[in-house]
């Protein structure tokens, strides 16, 4: 039982910590993305979609990056360029998403009644780790999206922290007009940011229909960007924080599974709800608490 927790609470923290840490990414630059449930919704059809009709879980792959980094820089044009408020843009952008994948999806498959299925990525095997007893295969028996994410944590924290592009960045973040009167590009840097984003966003987006679920159905990023969002806020805007919220969030969706398949005689509809409830438990404990870039949702002109 332990052993099955472990590795359905990895599995559900992965694809919220490819996206929260490119929601990271854009937060420190100075720009929320509400759209990242859309970015993730759209790449999860475009990976699927790419990996059924060219028989290539590479072509799908590269399919949800391009179709991120694509959303993204419409969420660029609009909040960067534009100075649209970045709230609003972002819902737009999700219920765009909402409508164009159930669109091409009902027009593509739910006509003929095709099964919209593919073979998965496959499960890496890391040799003698995935062997140790108890916790082997529930650390070590994972695709390469989740070990890659789990890279990107201190990979995200070096960058950020410890480059001159991360300072660069976090100066668009904090006071983007001495950013500006230092030489700074605070449009290029935030373009940047989303651009990053919206690369984690589609493999995540991707893991959800390649790595998880091996098809696509309607909706079924199921609010994950927004508990994306949630995960960032709760991780102090800091790359392990993010990790440790993402797992905190994976662990809560695994739960829920492992309580339905006890049983229980509670309607299965409140385990469902768990991980949306304690996104609202953790925005009511720690909201206020962290300190956010400064200048976080405000459009620079």
């Amino acid at each position: 039982m332990l052993e099955a927790f472990v590795s359905s609470t990895i599995a559900m923290a992965a694809p919220l910590l490819l996206a929260a840490l490119g929601e990271l990414v854009v937060e420190q630059s100075g720009v929320i993305n509400i759209g990242i449930e859309g970015v993730m919704l759209t790449s999860a059809f475009s990976a699927m979609a790419g990996a059924y009709f060219a028989h290539s879980l590479l072509i799908g792959l590269t399919g949800a990056i391009l179709t991120g980094v694509l959303m993204c820089a419409l969420l660029a044009v609009l909040v960067v360029n534009l100075a649209v408020n970045q709230v609003v843009a972002g819902t737009a952008l999700d219920l765009f998403a909402l409508g164009l994948t159930g669109v091409l999806y009902r027009r593509i498959f739910s006509a003929t009644g095709t099964a919209f299925t593919v073979a998965g990525l496959p499960h890496l095997e890391l040799g003698p780790l995935t062997r140790m007893p108890m916790l082997g295969p529930a650390l070590f028996h994972h695709n390469a999206l989740v070990y890659l994410a789990a890279a990107l944590v201190p990979l995200a924290s070096l960058i950020l922290y410890r480059t001159p592009f991360g300072l660069r960045l976090r100066a668009a973040g904090e006071r983007p007009q001495a950013a500006d009167a230092l030489g700074m590009n605070v449009y290029h840097l935030r373009w940047q940011a989303l651009t990053i984003s919206g690369v984690l966003t589609g493999l995540s987006g991707a893991y959800l229909s390649l790595g998880y679920a091996n098809t696509f159905v309607e909706g079924m990023s199921a609010g994950r960007g927004f508990v994306a969002l949630a995960v960032v806020i709760l991780g102090q805007w800091t790359a392990p924080g993010v990790a440790l919220g993402a797992l905190l969030f994976g662990g809560a969706m695994a739960l829920q599974f492992t309580l339905q398949a006890a049983g229980t005689q509670l309607p299965y509809q409140l385990f469902l709800a768990l991980p949306y409830v304690l996104t609202l438990v953790v925005l009511t404990l720690t909201g206020g608490r962290g300190r956010a870039p400064s200048a976080l949702g405000e459009p620079y002109l």
